[in-house]
């Protein structure tokens, strides 16, 4: 079982719902100057992360992208770490050293967020081969963004994880944008054929439907859960804000306002779980009052410990290795 159960509409609705909340109390706080450096928000994409993790079981595992807080929470996180973790704080995730773009929690089989494109992939290939190893039957999703449909080591990932039928599932957040290139510009053939090439099975959903999601998600993790090897999600979908924070001061201008607008009216938020959306928005905001009221509240790290966490510790070498 998610430790976030995502079984049903509501549960799904709510986990949106805190994303979008999340993201947008992390808006207000990179204007305000305290998370410093800006963030990638996933306001847009909530249902592929939501979606995805529904199909997840706890001792399952996941590598994120540039863009995960959506990922992170999904998978269980609690958004006052997560947030803490964002304004630098030692009550983070990871103590405030890793940030928005490397956030982690590994008891919870969150993997790491990545800020190199297309560089969770290897090591979900990698996770999920010594899980297999060890006879588990973990699933690891693998969350890139259409740009790391041409990294090498992407493809390296697939090829690799086709030929050791490793128990990965790949998902693509096409969002139609790698910063500001089209995909459409930059990507030639798509990306399910990507896929296609080293014969892992693929498919395209509706990146909005978080239902689509979910079903599409749950087929891939049952084939590979069942030792049939790799699957592959594309999810088409979109971001409403920039690629980076940084964006609003640039003012780029590669998206129109009709674009915006046709694809809003596609936001995963407009449901209403038999009728429950105001009810579970109200719980959402209070418990967001208390994230960001405990994620202020803690302590900046000490600059003389500032490289305390960047290795690890107390390890004993294993049998034979000095040999």
């Amino acid at each position: 079982m998610n430790p976030a159960p995502l079984a049903t509409a509501a549960d799904r609705y709510r986990m949106m719902r805190l994303i979008r909340e999340f993201e947008t109390r992390a808006l207000a706080l990179v204007r305000e100057g305290l998370i410093v450096g800006g963030t990638h928000p996933y306001i847009g994409q909530e249902a592929v992360a939501v979606g995805v993790c529904a199909a997840l079981r706890s001792t399952d595992q996941l590598t994120s992208t540039h863009r995960g807080h959506g990922h992170v929470l999904a998978k269980g996180a609690d958004p006052g770490r997560l947030l803490a973790e964002l304004l630098g704080r030692e009550n983070g995730l990871n103590h405030g050293r890793g940030g928005s773009m490397h956030a982690a929690d590994f008891s919870l089989g969150i993997l790491g967020a990545n800020g190199m494109v297309g560089a969770g992939a290897p090591i979900a290939v990698g996770a999920a081969w010594a899980a297999a190893r060890r006879g588990e039957d973990t699933v690891v999703a693998a969350f890139f963004g259409d740009g790391a449909l041409n990294q090498g080591v992407l493809l390296e990932s697939l090829n690799l994880a086709a030929i050791w039928r490793v128990p990965v599932v790949f998902v693509c957040e096409n969002n139609g944008y790698a910063t500001t290139l089209p995909a459409a510009a930059g990507v030639a053939g798509s990306a399910v054929g990507r896929a296609a090439a080293f014969g892992i099975p693929a498919e395209t959903v509706d990146g909005m439907d978080v239902a689509a999601v979910a079903a599409a998600a749950e087929r891939a993790v049952a084939r590979a859960r069942a030792g049939e090897g790799p699957g592959f999600v594309e999810c088409l979908t979109y971001r409403f804000e920039g690629h980076h924070t940084v964006e609003r001061r640039m003012k780029l201008a590669y998206r129109d306002a009709a674009e915006l607008a046709a694809w809003r009216q596609r936001d995963p938020l407009l449901l209403d779980p038999p009728g429950q959306a105001a009810r579970i928005d109200q719980e959402v905001a209070e418990l967001m009052d208390k994230a960001e009221q405990f994620a202020r509240g803690g302590a900046v790290p000490e600059v003389a410990a500032a490289s305390r966490y960047l290795y690890a510790d107390g390890l004993r070498a294993r049998a034979g290795a000095g040999a």
